[in-house]
């Protein structure tokens, strides 16, 4: 299993210099991929929960650098790991515009990008964004649809319920087909994955669980000519005491959890520091650096 790390973007992190920093002492360590999250609006009173904890918003997320900025910074100093999100909001883009900026990043990262998409919980955010609640799953299934039509053959064209592009050119196209992962556990999420993406973003639970999901995730239809759904693990470790939650402990503790976690067939899983251990930069890298040789890959 290849192992990423989440670029420091959050709350005291969210600096360009600090992605600049650990973005190239990541690759150095051996990281294989470098990820980034979106948050676009930062509410006092949530209209939805927060999920997980006791359902307020982490402070760290008061502060945000954008995704792709982050990836872009990333992409110029480093060779080799791969650059994904995880997640970007998709309905929350007009879908024309956000196959420009990911194309962007994949030209500039020499095919480097992994576009992972999402839903994103925030009720509050659509209505910042304009975008109305109730239509999210299907906005983002039609931001499939456009994604795949523009990075296609020109003349580019698209008619749908929420866009329409009429035939034109769309230049210039990524560097090759930009694998497309999709986060969410729920049925229907799971559901969309096993239909239509690359990949299946997932967060990290108790072990069996996350067997279950993968095992559901199977169980759903493929389209025809699709490779077999890679998954990437997002784990927000927690180093000090044991926990009850899966990534909560010591170094050595989250390395063996990674381990058993790979032993479920995922390919990927990368590591947060920025929300749960470490408030300064030296100690994010320290952190990154016991982490990455606890488990050598």
């Amino acid at each position: 299993m290849r192992l990423g790390l989440g670029l420091p973007q959050f709350g005291a992190f969210a600096h360009p210099d600090h992605v600049r920093t650990v973005a190239a002492e990541a690759e150095a360590m051996g990281y294989e991929s470098l990820w980034a999250g979106e948050r676009v609006h930062a509410p006092h009173r949530l209209l939805t929960p927060y999920p997980g904890g006791d359902g307020t918003l982490p402070p760290q997320m008061r502060a945000a650098l954008d995704p792709l900025l982050t990836l872009s910074i990333a992409a110029q100093v480093t060779r080799s790991p791969l650059l994904g999100t995880s997640t970007l909001s998709a309905p929350l883009h007009p879908p024309i515009a956000l196959a420009r900026a990911l194309t962007g990043l994949d030209l500039l990262s020499s095919g480097r990008l992994i576009a992972g998409l999402g839903l994103s919980w925030s009720k509050d955010e659509y209505l910042a964004a304009g975008v109305p609640w109730a239509e999210r799953g299907a906005r983002l299934d039609e931001t499939l649809d456009v994604l795949a039509a523009l990075w296609g053959p020109d003349p580019v064209r698209h008619r749908g319920r929420f866009w329409t592009i009429s035939p034109g050119e769309f230049q210039p196209k990524p560097t090759r087909k930009v694998p497309v992962y999709l986060g969410g556990g729920s049925e229907a999420a799971l559901r969309r994955i096993a239909r239509r993406a690359d990949g299946w973003l997932a967060i990290a639970l108790p072990l069996d669980a996350l067997r279950r999901q993968l095992a559901a995730l199977r169980e759903h239809p493929r389209e025809a000519g699709l490779q077999p759904v890679r998954t990437v693990l997002r784990v927000n470790a927690e180093f000090g005491p044991p926990g009850d939650r899966p990534a909560q402990g010591s170094v050595e503790h989250i390395a063996e959890h990674l381990h058993a976690v790979a032993e479920l067939g995922v390919e990927d899983a990368f590591v947060d520091l920025q929300f749960t251990t470490c408030d300064t930069l030296p100690e994010f890298l320290d952190h990154a650096a016991r982490l990455r040789t606890a488990f050598p890959t």
